[in-house]
């Protein structure tokens, strides 16, 4: 296919609240391109995008769903459309950020039933942080209770809430007819109705007279919203000369690519209505890759390197993203890219930004869902898949040259729970580290912290760490339990305290034998561990003085009078005895740890608990809920600020055994619209009525 007939590209995340159509929308669009012969359903685990066990499992969405398909537009241009179908629930935050990392557009899907909610206003706000430009579809138009008007004035609310202009959220489409009457759409841009047959193919025919004046008036409103942001068209509109729906198309499309408008839609996946306008206007008014450059950070990590953009150009140097990697059991790790730049073909070789690996492309597929599609070629805008990187997590640049750089976006979203991990065997507790560390190459939002007695997993939530352990299972074939993860407690000296250490034994030949008077004094917190040798006179040789310091720090690590490490003190050995023959360095650590021991025992130590700096955004109607709910949690409010669009930070210190399952429960306080992101902070002294753990 040579570039003149070679299909325009569009890369396009479905974006909303869980439960709000967007994967039957997938579905519809799917059929309707002819791209599957009929459409699965949700609840029957059998859509495209939704092909994971876990999916089919749970009736939702837990992972970035890929399906390409091929669109002629009403223009009668070719498109080649990636659809990017993203999970609705806070679980899976990732996986929206994946998609928008790569995505050119974004159709956020509204019910029309339940409206707008606060996946809808996450996933907007998300829009905002990315840069990407969207368009409403209110789905479900068929259901009872269906209501395109009442979600349009929502919309428009959360534009206002948002910092946008809420006349720029321009209606497109109204519908004709409504829940199981809805027979078509009123086209706003061209004045005509669009009748829909059972297949979901349409015909014009009159405007209905009870539309006929509604669709009057918000056409004149859209067109007067649209040419205000194109001088040549508004002075041609104020002198009598309108627009037609073409000329109105690629100013709304400009509009659309910076943000200015967000064109509104409506659809039934059941029945088609809408489905083949919403594919038209995606390709139509829609970005191409070729109107949103790449923005890369080039420099060493971790430096303040410049940001630069990258145009997909295929003749450009070759950079691919790595946005998402899947363990598959039949053909190992598929990595699923979008190539920035340059074009790519099955057999060459790339080298990773990050580690300077070099990796080769052995077979490049398109993806829809787990179909894979053979390509000869992939050039720059372009979505595509490749089996067997071995350097390749989720994130990584693959590029012609080997030069640090990443992909400019936000990092990703820290943890905000998490579960132990015990291996059910010895034989999945051999493979659980290995297997840990592919699940978490897969997602950056999994993070792995492996204490002294436990496998830490982190995630966003309960649902994300329950579908990484089945993964685990499932996958890799490890199984593991879960338990909750021990708080990290401390110990730390009451008061000043002084002991001798002694060891003699004789069992013949040469004995053991070291003495070591040592003083314990506590240190402010957060000095951890401090040794001073004050010994004069030779009474304890300094060859010695590092087996003094390591059996002091090993006693204080193995746990004080309350099984926990003991930290802030300060030991000092002052005076001793050592035999010519007897004396080793066993001796004096052995000696040493046993005086430590008995210093913490008379002197006594008080329990530290571990605090985390807690910072939580929420509507200013929850802030006083919030902040009841922290106090309740011995909390320290820090800080309170508003934010720009009117929503409320809090800033907080809590013992960190007071949050352990915080994320849960803020969402149940604030109705799913919280955010909250954890920083550890000191440890502090555990009341004394709760020092018992």
């Amino acid at each position: 296919m040579d570039a003149a007939t070679r299909p325009t590209v569009r890369n396009v995340a479905l974006v909303g609240h869980g439960g709000s159509g967007k994967t039957t929308l997938a579905e519809a669009l799917l059929l309707r391109a002819g791209a599957i012969p009929r459409a699965g359903r949700v609840e029957d685990g059998s859509t495209v995008c939704d092909h994971e066990p876990e999916e089919a499992a749970r009736g939702s969405s837990v992972a970035l769903g890929v399906a390409d398909l091929d669109w002629t537009c009403s223009q009668g241009c070719p498109h080649r459309v990636t659809l990017l179908d993203t999970p609705g629930s806070p679980d899976f935050a990732g996986a929206l950020d994946a998609a928008l990392g790569v995505a050119d557009l974004a159709v956020l899907v509204v019910s029309a039933v339940d409206g707008v909610q606060s996946g809808t206003e996450a996933a907007w706000r998300r829009c905002d942080e990315a840069g990407i430009g969207r368009l409403v579809v209110v789905a479900q138009e068929d259901r009872a209770r269906a209501d395109f008007h009442r979600v349009l004035d929502q919309v428009r609310d959360l534009a206002r809430r948002t910092g946008h202009d809420p006349a720029g959220v321009v209606p497109l489409e109204l519908p004709l007819g409504e829940e199981h009457a809805l027979h078509g759409v009123a086209d706003v841009l061209s004045d005509r109705a669009l009748d829909y047959d059972a297949d979901g193919r349409h015909h014009d025919a009159d405007l209905p007279a009870d539309v006929a004046d509604e669709e009057r008036r918000v056409h004149d409103e859209v067109t007067e919203e649209i040419v205000a942001h194109d001088d040549d068209q508004l002075e041609r509109y104020l002198s009598g000369d309108e627009p037609g729906p073409a000329d109105l198309e690629r100013t709304l499309a400009r509009e659309v690519r910076t943000g200015g408008a967000v064109p509104v839609l409506l659809v039934s996946a059941a029945t088609g209505v809408g489905v083949d306008r919403l594919a038209d206007l995606m390709c139509e008014i829609g970005p191409s890759p070729a109107d949103r450059p790449a923005r890369l950070r080039v420099g060493d990590p971790g430096s303040d390197a410049p940001v630069l953009d990258l145009p997909a150009d295929p003749d450009g140097e070759t950079v691919l993203h790595v946005f998402r990697t899947v363990a598959d059991p039949f053909v190992g790790q598929v990595s699923v890219f979008k190539v920035l730049s340059g074009t790519v073909r099955p057999g060459d070789r790339l080298v990773s930004t990050a580690t300077g690996t070099e990796e080769r492309l052995h077979g490049l597929f398109r993806l829809r869902g787990r179909e894979h599609l053979p390509a000869d070629v992939v050039r720059a805008g372009e979505v595509a898949a490749v089996a067997k990187l071995s350097g390749a997590p989720t994130g990584t640049l693959l590029a012609s040259q080997a030069r640090p750089a990443r992909p400019a976006g936000p990092p990703p979203r820290e943890p905000v729970l998490a579960v132990a991990l015990v291996p059910v065997s010895q034989a999945d507790d051999d493979r659980l580290s290995g297997a840990l560390t592919r699940l978490a190459a897969e997602d950056p939002t999994l993070r792995v912290d492996r204490t002294a007695h436990q496998s830490v997993l982190r995630g966003l939530g309960d649902a994300h760490l329950a579908v990484a352990v089945e993964r685990l299972a499932r996958v890799f074939g490890v199984h593991v339990t879960t338990e909750p993860v021990r708080v990290a407690y401390r110990e730390t000296l009451a008061r000043p305290a002084a002991a001798e250490g002694r060891l003699k034994k004789q069992s013949g030949g040469h004995g053991q034998f070291a003495v070591v008077h040592l003083r314990l004094t506590p240190l402010p917190p957060g000095s951890g561990f401090a040794f001073v040798d004050s010994v004069v006179g030779g009474a304890v040789p300094r060859s010695y003085l590092p087996a003094v310091e390591r059996g002091a720090a090993e006693a204080l690590a193995a746990g004080g009078p309350l099984g926990h490490p003991v930290v802030d003190v300060q030991v000092e050995v002052h005076d001793g005895r050592a035999h010519a023959v007897d004396s080793s360095d066993m001796a004096f650590r052995t000696a040493t740890a046993a005086g430590v021991r008995a210093a913490l025992a008379d002197a006594g130590t008080v329990l530290l608990e571990p605090t985390v700096h807690v910072t939580v955004v929420v509507p200013a109607a929850a802030q006083g809920d919030v902040l009841g709910d922290l106090s309740g949690r011995r909390g320290h409010i820090t800080a309170t600020s508003t934010t720009d669009d009117g929503r409320v930070r809090i800033e907080a210190t809590v013992p960190e055994p007071e949050v352990v399952r915080y994320a849960m429960d803020l969402r149940a306080l604030a109705g799913g619209h919280g955010e909250l992101t954890f920083a550890p902070g000191p440890y502090e002294v555990r009341p004394a009525h709760l020092a018992a753990v």
